[in-house]
């Protein structure tokens, strides 16, 4: 046992248990927005806290859709019109339910698909001491950087994942429009056909002439 007051490495269940429990605290949903819709969401802020919000349209006509923002009074923090995908950061405040919503009510016939990620507050630190003005031991710093590390490596997932939806979402809407448009020039083409069939069988049919004889 290390003497009291001195730092010996972190067990390993106890430094998996440490990362793990530090995850950023934020909702990520992806939902589906309906056409002439509108969809809010609320979150309960404390004054001071540092605030993200993060949102991308998936799938769905032009890949918009409408953003907006308000503190408890009703005042518009942010507000943004037929926004494929944005990211707005603030500092709250007071305290009290912050409301933001997407609409989709520009739109008469495609619903859309939504992602966002509201992140409220920063990391806690891995370590008690990560603060204070004492230096980290060689396994704590290792540990930070790992840390910081995975957030960016799920930071890249969560957008590879967004755009990789997004890509087979088009591709799916290509691909159907390509089948509707083969459909339509396959009936154009048998439309002509019979037609100039019609047209050449006029042309070598026999005209029959009729003579009229006038008597003297």
């Amino acid at each position: 046992m290390p003497p009291r007051g001195s730092r010996g490495p972190l067990p390993p269940l106890l430094l998996v248990a440490a990362l793990a429990a530090c995850v950023a605290q934020a909702s990520e949903i992806t939902f589906e927005l309906p056409d002439n819709a509108k969809q809010c969401f609320y979150e309960e802020i404390a004054q001071g806290t540092k605030c993200t919000l993060e949102f991308q349209v998936i799938t769905g006509g032009h890949y918009d859709v409408d953003c907006r923002l308000e503190d408890p009074d009703g005042v518009v923090l942010y507000k943004e019109m037929k926004k494929q995908y944005d990211s707005f950061t603030f500092t709250a405040s007071r305290n009290g339910t912050y409301k933001f919503c997407f609409s989709n009510e520009f739109s008469t016939f495609t619903h859309k698909t939504v992602y966002f990620d509201f992140q409220v507050g920063e990391d806690p630190p891995l370590f008690p001491s990560e603060n204070r003005v004492t230096a980290l031991t060689q396994m704590e710093s290792a540990c930070v950087s790992i840390h910081e590390a995975l957030k960016s490596v799920i930071d890249y997932q969560t957008h590879f994942r967004l755009r990789e939806a997004q890509g087979r979402s088009r591709a799916e809407d290509l691909n159907t429009r390509v089948a509707y448009w083969s459909i339509g020039e396959a009936i154009i083409l048998l439309v002509v056909s019979i037609g100039q069939v019609f047209l050449l069988k006029s042309f070598f049919s026999d005209k029959r002439t009729t003579t009229t004889r006038v008597g003297s």
